[in-house]
């Protein structure tokens, strides 16, 4: 059993120098994960006379773009309803049309790049395997249909013969998600920046972002016209954003490669992703080798937004999600795990991820994506090219622009409020099991995350 990411067995760290005397480019981006990566890729396809660096603390994949569940998806952690009340439905209809094409648009490059990533787009199917799941499920087609997000509901025996876990009472689909080997992606996207003339600088971890300037932790100094922050969860480790992002933790496991009997009895021909309409959020994909990846929410929020190594692994949130998945799929009982891993995602308080640039100042930022950030990295990275360059389309009048997020709570409440919420999403499901009833928590939970 390793702790290392399952996505980075057989990584080519291109071991990129880190920046050792002061330097002057005309774009500097803080963070060397899918965001800053996007964002320097579509700079210089928009203006190949930039110059662009991308400076990182570790190496370029390190945080949650590196150690995700490989869905490219759709989702959007903050509801239209929500969108519409304050910029109005059509507003919030282009958002979400702007996340489908953005799964569209990944693949599009990963094919016109030649990066191999292990992209497929086969959906995502959502189980209902309660009585209370089922009435969600129908809830959220209702919603769907509405909002035209593309979803349809299936039957008892059509969720089954795509995802065959026990007690399936029905399920939902979108087929706007793709599966994808996420470091994968992340080497592909790096190798074709410093392909179009960018600059990628590891072991770089930088103490202050200012307009014009960065400084770093070693002393060098880089003077740029635009600094983009891109830093997602470690935004909260930053002076001047410590109470902007809440690092939580999401945990996953991975199984060793299933044989072609196993897959028969459980399903994903298609190679779609995988969730049930449970509280506490779950995720899983089948591997382009025949693992099965299984993730999930649960591990405690860590005092004053804490993130360190030792905080990757939780053996109870382990157990838990092999416990999960020995119940959805009886096959895979005696199957042995082979990695088990976790890292920080970012939550902002209103749980509305945001993208932006102030040209007076040359500062912009883009993050806050709630675990959803694989699609939506690229369409952050496609904005912020907008809007440095100023050749804008569409994309820079979505709602999501320009956003900004009011601060976390300070310390205890901070702790106390994260930590409630997972607790409460926890007891919801489990009030579910016992009365087959929606959870009259769920509206606790709601009050809790404020969205």
């Amino acid at each position: 059993m390793t702790v290392r990411p399952l996505w980075w067995d057989g990584a080519k760290t291109a071991d990129r120098p880190p920046i050792t005397g002061d330097v002057t480019v005309d774009v500097c981006i803080v963070g060397a994960g899918l965001t800053g990566l996007w964002s320097a890729y579509y700079l210089l396809q928009t203006d190949p006379t930039l110059s662009v660096l991308v400076v990182e603390a570790e190496h370029t994949g390190f945080g949650a773009s590196g150690r995700n569940g490989g869905w490219v998806s759709a989702l959007y952690p903050t509801s239209p309803e929500v969108l519409a009340a304050t910029h109005g439905e059509r507003a919030a209809r282009d958002q979400y049309a702007a996340l489908r094409e953005s799964v569209a648009e990944v693949g599009r490059v990963v094919a016109a790049e030649e990066i191999d990533c292990d992209f497929q787009q086969g959906g995502t199917v959502v189980l209902a395997r309660t009585p209370a799941q089922l009435v969600r499920a129908k809830e959220t087609l209702a919603h769907a249909e509405h909002w035209g997000l593309g979803t349809v509901l299936l039957d008892e025996d059509e969720a089954t013969a795509r995802l065959a876990a026990t007690g399936t009472l029905g399920a939902t689909y979108n087929p706007h998600c793709a599966r994808v080997q996420p470091r994968r992606l992340v080497d592909g996207v790096a190798a074709v920046v410093e392909r179009l003339g960018g600059r990628i600088a590891e072991r770089t971890p930088v103490a202050s972002i200012a307009s014009g300037e960065v400084r770093t932790v070693a002393g060098p100094i880089i003077q740029a016209r635009n600094v983009i922050r891109a830093t997602e969860a470690w935004s909260s480790q930053l002076p001047g954003s410590t109470r902007a992002i809440a690092p939580v933790y999401s945990l996953i496991v991975a199984t060793e490669p299933l044989s072609e009997q196993q897959w028969a009895q459980i399903g994903l021909a298609e190679q779609e992703t995988f969730s049930d309409h449970r509280h506490v959020i779950v995720y899983g994909q089948r591997t382009a080798d025949d693992r099965l990846v299984f993730g999930g929410r649960g591990a405690p929020y860590h005092f004053r937004s804490g993130i360190r190594p030792e905080f990757d692994e939780d053996p109870k949130v382990f157990d838990t999600l092999k416990t999960t998945l020995r119940q959805m799929f009886p096959v895979l009982a005696g199957v042995q795990y082979t990695h088990q891993w976790g890292g920080p995602l970012g939550i902002p308080r209103d749980w509305q991820p945001g993208v932006g640039f102030d040209p007076g100042t040359g500062l912009g930022w883009a993050g806050g994506y709630v675990g959803d950030g694989v699609a939506l990295t690229n369409l952050a990275g496609r904005t912020v090219a907008e809007l440095v360059t100023g050749q804008r389309t569409e994309i820079a009048k979505l709602p999501w622009v320009q956003h900004r997020s009011r601060s976390w709570e300070p310390e205890p409440l901070r702790w106390i409020g994260i930590n409630a919420g997972l607790q409460v999403a926890t007891l919801a499901d489990r009030e579910e099991r016992l009365t087959g009833k929606p959870a009259r928590l769920g509206k606790v939970l709601t009050f809790l995350t404020g969205h």
